[in-house]
This record gives C-alpha cells, structure tokens and sequence, in this order.
C-alpha cells in the first residue's frame, strides 16, 4: 500500500460526472464513475448511476422475448402460423371448386404409389392442403381442430418451431400411409396427418411441463379408433403423423437450455426429416419399376 506525500500535492476529489459541483464517494457498482445522491439508483448489488440504468433498459428492450422452448415471443400471442394455415387451407379448398376438371386434385393429390412417390414427391406435403369436395365436413372438422390445437401449441414453440413440426408431421403422414397402406395405390389428401402430428406434439408438451394428458390420451385413442371404423378414413396417415409430430416436438421441448439450444433442436428436426426421407427412399426402392419408366 502506499501514501502519498505533501510533495505529491493533494489528493483529487471524486465529483459526478452530471453534477461536477458535487463531491460523491459513492461509485457505481459498474462502470465505477463517481454518483451523487441525484444520480444514484438501488442496485442488487450498491448503486447505479443514471446512465447505466438507461444503458440496461435499452439492452433490455432490444432482447427479444422467447418463448418457454426458445422460439421468439410474439406481443399479443397470437397463433399468426395457425391462421395462416387455416387460410392457405381454405384458399386451396376454393381452387379445388373454381378450377376445371379437377386438376387441383389431380396435381397435388398423392397415393401410396412407389412410382409417383419417386417422380413426383412434393406430393406427400401439398396433399395436406386438400380437402373431399364430396364431403364438406371434412375440411370443417380439420379446421376446427387444427385452430383449437395450434392456438395452444403454437405459444409455446413460437411461429417457426411450430411451422416446422405441422409441415414434418404432414409429410410423416404420407410417409406412414406409404408404408402402410396396402395396395392398390389409392389417393390420400387431408390436413388430419398434419392435426395428428399437433396431437402428439402437445401430448409431449404437457408431459414435459408436468400436465395431466389423460384426456388429452382419451381424445387421441378416439380419434385413432375412428380410423379403423369409419371406411374412407386412412388411419396410416393418422399414425404416421402423430408419431412424427411427437418426435419433432420432443426434439425441441427436451433440448438443453443455453446458447446451443436452437441448435440442438434444429439438428434434431433436421434429423426427423431425414429419417422420414431415408424410409420413403428405402419403400420406393424396394418396388421394382414398371418397363418404360425412368426414375
């Protein structure tokens, strides 16, 4: 330690920096400056001065606000992905009336078809997106269920988390109905893959968070056993989507707080979709080609 001397001069006084007429010994607990008592805010730790707090209000408003699985909190909560979808759905719905000769259908339509599984696979996602003409409730019931169900998961897994999950559960639902399905290949279209897959996803939402999922399990095993009584029905599709949309969300709810949190989830979503193609190719490939075909 050491002292100054008289030869030294002496020593200078401490004044804040906004108020330079008054003394303060009294510094601020971050950046160390100086604070007289107008200038001075409570902190956990001693005081602030004036100008961090502002510093720190500003930083603070520039977060974004996440959801509870790291997905970005949106002001008002409003399921924006959910009604779009609804939308597009409906959309669809109206062209498949307004177009001639059904080619909506006939375009965007898929079937357990090794053949056009290969030639055409976008099929498998826009099949979801159509819905029966023959049978109006059809289209109701799922866009019922789909605004019931997104409104409660598309909060917690913010709008691209759940996006992901409803798309992956909708090409799941194909995929299970590809491999499923007996033959002859018949056509499948429907959103309720994709509603299967929001079913399991909140299924392991509320046992992440400790939820009681009976009812929740009640509404799922009716649904499922509908599909076996009711003909016309493709329960394949049902149970290719819920188990892809419980994989996906399990993905993201159980990934590990922290900075590598978005990552790990991406990786893991990125992982499902892989699965799903390498079992589309392994189903595809195991179908020989008809002469005169090239894939």
């Amino acid at each position: 330690m050491s002292y100054g001397s008289p030869a030294a001069g002496p020593e200078q006084v401490p004044v804040c920096p906004r108020h330079p007429d008054r003394v303060s010994y009294v510094t601020c607990q971050r950046c160390g400056r100086p604070a007289c008592p107008e200038c001075q805010r409570p902190a956990a730790v001693g005081f602030h001065c004036v100008d961090c707090v502002r510093e720190l209000a500003a930083a603070d408003q520039g977060r974004k606000a996440r959801t509870v699985y790291g997905g970005t909190a949106r002001p008002g909560g409003r399921p924006v992905v959910t009604f779009a979808l609804i939308g597009l759905c409906v959309l669809v719905y109206a062209l498949q009336w307004l177009v001639p000769n059904d080619e909506v259908y006939q375009d965007f339509a898929y079937a357990n078809s090794a053949v056009l599984t290969a030639q055409e696979p976008w099929r498998m996602l826009t099949s979801a997106f159509l819905h029966s003409q023959g049978f109006f409730l059809h289209i109701l019931l799922n866009m019922y269920t789909l605004w019931l169900f997104g409104q409660a998961l598309e909060p917690y897994l913010g709008r691209i988390r759940f996006l992901a999950v409803y798309l992956l559960s909708a090409v799941g639902g194909s995929v299970g109905y590809l491999l499923l399905a007996p033959p002859p290949a018949t056509a499948v279209i429907g959103a309720s893959g994709a509603i299967f897959g929001l079913f399991g996803g909140l299924f392991v939402v509320m046992r992440q968070r400790g939820g009681d999922v009976r009812q929740l399990l009640v509404l799922i095993v009716i649904n499922a056993v509908l599909g076996f009584v009711i003909p016309g029905i493709a329960w394949q599709a049902h149970l290719g989507g819920l188990l892809t949309g419980a994989a996906a969300t399990a993905v993201i709810a159980y990934a590990p707080r922290g900075r590598s949190r978005t990552a790990v989830q991406t990786g893991g979503l990125v992982a499902v979709a892989v699965v799903l193609a390498v079992a589309t190719l392994v189903r595809v490939s195991a179908v020989p080609v008809p002469a005169g075909l090239s894939l």
